[in-house]
């Protein structure tokens, strides 16, 4: 399941908070446009001002709208059910939308009745207190309820109240145009001149001056709201995207990115290159480092994010990279990969795991399989020598005999520390199958200096279990685990982030 990246309360469903401010948020705005249509219509109706009646019309669909914005918050913030996998916050889009269409409908008839008024129909106009009085209340209205969407709106990622905000900000511009307009008009008549007939319809051009307003603020909501619903990329945000993902360690590539909005919730379908040869733990932690890059490039909040990864060769896989994960491919393990290069070419010899109840025809058909593929995956590979092993699935039975045979761990660790030096040897286990009681099993801790390489390493250790055979004739199985003696590396070790491990570890580990 895709990880959803929220603001997180330790008391308080984010969710259910959310839906509450943003509801409270929009019902107040619902309530303050019913009360400047109430004012705005009487005054209008009482001074016959047409850009008051014009400014009556806009609060009337600034009504319609914020009632179908208060729907469209309660319901985008609905989980997501079987009809509606991704939520239901493109309601809130759809509801802009059908907000834009109010809006060019009220621009359309203001244009029209001004138009009238300037050329064809003399109105009077009365710039009385009252109309004075309205224009001012609604300016201060506006700027509350504005300011007001406009904090839930940025809180939240929410567009439908976002576009309130936008919308009720302009509407104090035109509130102003058209207080403007009555002033001129009273300025006129105060004065006795009417500017060549020209300042009694300050009125009308005012109405064309909120028209054009509206008309501006609706080509920009329908732009983003139908961006939106179209599923356009939000900006930038792709790129941005692109280069979080890119920058993970472990990720050799960002094939495809794939972005949409619905609501306040911003959905994410990445495609990234990992490395064939990493295990399916690396992968994971490789694509959660991706979620949270990807979740900060996009500025936060809620986000729905999907990695989906793809196995590719990675510009430094090795050649017995390769070996191991064709092996893989074809159902089976492969370690103790040896190359040599014989001229040009390079011949394998390889142990491969197999069924241990298959047959030796049909594990021989799957090694020929193996050697086809190998060949495939690598042209330079001639000669593939493979080493039949069947791994036990079972549990083993042994007895720890440490205690009884003190005498054996103290040979063992001499033998040990002629190797790796004095007092490297500082743990002994001697165990006893059950299945063969004449046997024993060894496992030993030394220690080797840090700054060794691993193959260095591996050489002592190779050499310490070949002492032991030889002085031990009845030993089985060694383990040596070498550990650093150096205080540091291990310090270092142990205070390693997640991150800085798959980054260290990552393209060239073997399968």
């Amino acid at each position: 399941m895709p990880e959803q990246f929220s603001t997180t309360s330790s008391r308080i469903d984010p969710a259910a908070r959310a839906r509450r401010e943003k509801g409270r948020a929009a019902l107040s705005s619902v309530a303050a446009a019913v009360l400047l249509t109430g004012l705005k219509l009487a005054v209008g109706i009482l001074t016959g001002s047409l850009g008051i009646l014009a400014e009556a019309l806009h609060s009337a669909l600034d009504l319609v709208a914020a009632a179908i914005t208060y729907v469209a918050v309660r319901l985008s913030g609905q989980p997501a059910d079987p009809e509606h996998r991704y939520g239901h916050g493109r309601v809130e889009n759809l509801s802009a939308f059908v907000e834009s269409g109010l809006l060019l409908i009220t621009a359309a008839w203001v244009i029209y009745e001004a138009v009238r008024r300037l050329f064809f129909a003399e109105v009077h106009v009365e710039a009385s207190p009252w109309a004075f009085g309205v224009m001012i209340v609604s300016i201060v209205v506006d700027i509350g309820r504005s300011r007001n969407l406009s904090r839930v709106a940025k809180e939240h990622n929410s567009q439908a109240l976002a576009a309130d905000a936008l919308h009720f900000r302009t509407d104090i511009w035109s509130s102003s145009v058209v207080l403007a307009g009555l002033a001129a008009i009273w300025l006129g008549g105060r004065f006795g001149t009417d500017l060549g007939g020209w300042l009694p319809k300050a009125d009308a051009l005012a109405a064309l001056g909120v028209a054009g307003i509206v008309l501006f603020v609706t080509s920009r909501l329908i732009r983003e709201t139908t961006d939106d619903l179209l599923d356009r990329a939000p900006g930038e945000t792709a790129t941005l995207v692109t280069a979080a993902a890119e920058r993970v360690p472990g990720v050799v590539d960002c094939r495809r990115v794939r972005l949409r909005r619905a609501g306040a919730v911003v959905f994410a379908d990445v495609v990234i290159e990992v490395a064939r040869v990493a295990s399916f733990a690396e992968a994971h932690a490789i694509s959660e480092a991706v979620e949270a890059a990807i979740h900060e490039a996009i500025g936060g909040g809620e986000a729905d994010i999907v990695v989906h990864m793809e196995p590719v060769v990675a510009p430094d896989e090795t050649p017995d990279d390769a070996v191991r994960i064709v092996a893989r491919i074809h159902g089976m393990r492969a370690h103790a990969v040896r190359l040599r290069a014989i001229d040009e070419r390079l011949d394998a010899d390889l142990h491969v795991e197999v069924d241990p109840t298959l047959t030796l025809a049909a594990a021989h058909r799957l090694t020929t399989e193996l050697e086809r593929g190998v060949r495939v995956a690598d042209p330079r590979i001639g000669r593939l020598n493979t080493h039949l092993e069947a791994p036990e699935g079972t549990i083993e039975r042994q007895t720890d005999m440490t205690t009884q045979r003190a005498e054996l761990v103290a040979q063992v660790r001499d033998i040990a520390d002629g190797v790796a030096g004095r007092g490297a040897c500082h743990e002994v286990k001697i165990y006893r199958p059950a299945a063969h009681p004449e046997s024993i099993e060894l496992v030993l801790h030394c220690s080797f200096p840090g700054d060794l390489t691993v193959s260095q390493v591996h050489a002592r250790s190779a050499e310490i279990e070949r002492h032991l055979h030889n002085a031990l004739p009845q030993l089985g199985a060694v383990l040596v685990h070498a550990e650093p003696t150096d205080e540091g590396a291990e310090a270092m070790h142990a205070e390693s982030t997640p991150a800085q491990i798959v980054a260290a570890r990552m393209p060239s580990d073997p399968v």
